[in-house]
C-alpha cells in the first residue's frame, strides 16, 4: 500500500478552514526542572482527523511537551487547550477522561497477562467499580463487563491480534507488543491519540503495519493523532505537518516534505559540519 496516498484520503481540518478549535492547541508553553528549561515558547496546533509529527534530537523536548499535555508535568508558563477548553494542570486522569490516550516509548504492559487482559485495562476509563457493584457483580458489575468485552474484542479484529489474544504479553514479538499498547489506547474511544515512537526497534516490515494501523486509526476511527518519531521516512509518508524541536525550541513547522529540507532542520539532526558540505 502506498503510504502516502493512503495518506491523502482524508482532507485535514485546520482552524483557518472553519469555525470549530484545534483539537489541541499549545500557546507558548515552558517547562523546567529546576534551573534547567526544558521546553519554552512552543506553539502548535493539532486540527481535526490530522496526523501531526513531533520530532527532534534526543533531549530536544519531545517528551516533556508530551507529559505537559497529558498532565503529568504541568508547564511552568503558557496554556494548553484541547477542543478549546483550557486544560492546563488538569490531573492525568482527568485528561483521560476528556478523551486523550497515549502510547509510551518504553512498553507499559503488563508481564504475565494475556494480550486480552491488557487490552481491557484501557478500558479503565469507561468503568464504574465500587464495592457494592462487586458485591453485586452477576446484576450489575457483569453486564458492563460484557459491554467493555465487546468493544475490546472489535479493536482486537481491528489490530489483527486475534491469533495471540490469550497468549501471554511478554512471550510475543516486539511488533505485536507495540500493537497491544496501540489496541490499549484505542480501547479508551480517543478523539485525540498520542504515541511516544510507536516503531522504536521494529523491523520495515512492522514499521509498515504499524503505519496503516494508525492512518485506519484515523480514518476510520475519527482519531486525531500527534504521532512523535525518529524515522523521517514514518514522519514524511503518514503525517500531514510536523514540528520540529532542537533544545527545547521549536526551529521549524509545516508540510513534512519542506520541513525536513530546511537547514535549521538538517543542521539539528546532523551536525553543522556535515550540513555546511
Amino acid at each position: 500500500m502506498d503510504l502516502q496516498n493512503k495518506k491523502e484520503t482524508m482532507q485535514v481540518e485546520t482552524p483557518g478552514a472553519n469555525a470549530a478549535p484545534p483539537v489541541l492547541e499549545c500557546r507558548d508553553v515552558e517547562r523546567r526542572f529546576g534551573g534547567l528549561v526544558a521546553v519554552t515558547g512552543v506553539n502548535l496546533h493539532v486540527g481535526r482527523g490530522e496526523i501531526f509529527g513531533l520530532v527532534g534530537p534526543n533531549g530536544s523536548g519531545k517528551t516533556t511537551i508530551t507529559n505537559a499535555i497529558t498532565g503529568f508535568y504541568p508547564p511552568h508558563r503558557g496554556r494548553i487547550l484541547l477542543h478549546g477548553e483550557d486544560i492546563t494542570g488538569l490531573a492525568p486522569h482527568k485528561v483521560a477522561r476528556r478523551g486523550v490516550a497515549r502510547t509510551f516509548q518504553n512498553l507499559a504492559l503488563f508481564n504475565g497477562m494475556t494480550v486480552l487482559d491488557n487490552i481491557m485495562l484501557g478500558r479503565h476509563v469507561h468503568m464504574h467499580p465500587s464495592v457494592f457493584r462487586t458485591a453485586l457483580y452477576p446484576w450489575l458489575a457483569r453486564p458492563e463487563e460484557m459491554k467493555h468485552r465487546v468493544v475490546v474484542e472489535e479493536v482486537i479484529d481491528f489490530m489483527q491480534l486475534e491469533s495471540v489474544r490469550d497468549e501471554p504479553v511478554d512471550v510475543i514479538p516486539l511488533g505485536l507488543k507495540k500493537r497491544v499498547e496501540l489496541a490499549r489506547a484505542l480501547v479508551a474511544e480517543p478523539t485525540f491519540l498520542i504515541l511516544d515512537e510507536p516503531m522504536a526497534g521494529m523491523n520495515q516490515e512492522e514499521k509498515e503495519y504499524m503505519a496503516r494501523f494508525i492512518l485506519d486509526a484515523r480514518d476510520e476511527r475519527g482519531v486525531t493523532v500527534l504521532i512523535i518519531e525518529h524515522h523521517m521516512d514514518i514522519i514524511t509518508g503518514i503525517c500531514d505537518r510536523m514540528l520540529v524541536l532542537s533544545y527545547g525550541q521549536v526551529i521549524q513547522t509545516g508540510i513534512p516534505r519542506e520541513v525536513i529540507a530546511d537547514p535549521r532542520v538538517v543542521k539539528a539532526y546532523i551536525g553543522g559540519a556535515h550540513a555546511a558540505r
